[in-house]
């Protein structure tokens, strides 16, 4: 009985190791890949907003910028947030599980990383890496860092994803959405307008729709991919506005599937802090 309990003790001595080294492995790549983005960067060709640029937009287009930004706001070249919230992992199950997670984001070139944890059961996280850095999208998730369950890289669909998922959250960088920083804004009517954003290969049109207040209150793609073969109707619901570096930006937002069997929601999350990096004037 005695050798059992000794090899028990063993067997729970290397299991705490390999999760510690799984995550310690996981928070590295991390911390490598966003120096890579980081390296990658290249000045922006302007520094400061000038309202003379919004002139032209289409009407709900101009008013957003009006609503978030002032002039002068330097442009953001970087940015890291947190959130907090939860995350549906089967849209077939009403199965809510608690994540938090950091995010870096570039502007010139188009990038994000969002390291997540979700917390799957008592002691068990599921890691999750969602990316788009340098042309490419992939997805990676790892049960405690050390168990691979999703590993999903360098194919044009995942661009695709990932670029429209980086436009999508620009409202959080609203800087990026601006014409001279590669946008192009197309007038649906007046609560709403398609933006487009073309990185290397890879071009994305989204429709943004705005509320009564100027501010983008959702954002919709016809068809965004949810694997290589698959894809459906996705939007992104935004709200809770509110004042960081001078500019308005949103402190909520959740994201569903529009699926032929209905609305299929999988991301509720807050801002629980954001940390600009500005162009230098």
């Amino acid at each position: 009985m005695m050798v059992w309990g000794i090899i028990g003790v063993v067997m729970v001595v290397l299991a705490a190791g390999a999760v510690a080294l799984g995550q310690w492995r996981w928070q590295r790549v991390t911390t490598t890949f966003r120096a890579s983005m980081r390296a990658a960067c290249h000045p922006l060709s302007v520094s400061t907003y000038d309202p003379r640029e919004i002139e032209a937009l289409p009407p709900p287009v101009k008013r957003y910028f009006e609503a978030v930004l002032q002039e002068g706001q330097a442009m953001i070249a970087s940015v890291r947030f947190s959130q907090r919230g939860r995350f549906r992992t089967d849209e077939n199950k009403d199965i809510w599980q608690p994540f938090q997670a950091t995010q870096f984001a570039t502007m010139h070139p188009p990038g994000f990383d969002w390291d997540a944890q979700i917390r799957m059961a008592p002691g068990v996280d599921v890691w999750v890496r969602d990316a788009y850095a340098l042309g490419a999208g992939s997805l990676r998730a790892s049960i405690l860092g050390v168990f691979t369950v999703a590993d999903q890289r360098d194919t044009v669909a995942s661009a695709r994803g990932e670029l429209m998922r980086y436009l999508a959250e620009a409202v959080w960088y609203p800087t990026a959405l601006l014409p001279s920083q590669g946008v192009r804004w197309e007038s649906i009517d007046d609560s709403s307008a398609r933006a487009t954003l073309c990185d290397g290969a890879t071009t994305v049109t989204l429709e943004f729709r705005f509320g009564t207040d100027g501010f983008v209150a959702a954002v919709w793609a016809a068809s965004r991919p949810q694997s290589a073969t698959e894809s459906a109707p996705w939007l992104c619901r935004i709200s809770g506005y509110e004042q960081r570096a001078g500019m308005r930006v949103p402190g909520h937002g959740e994201v569903e599937w529009e699926l032929p069997s209905g609305p299929a929601p999988y991301f509720q999350g807050h801002m629980t802090d954001i940390d600009y990096e500005f162009a230098a004037r």
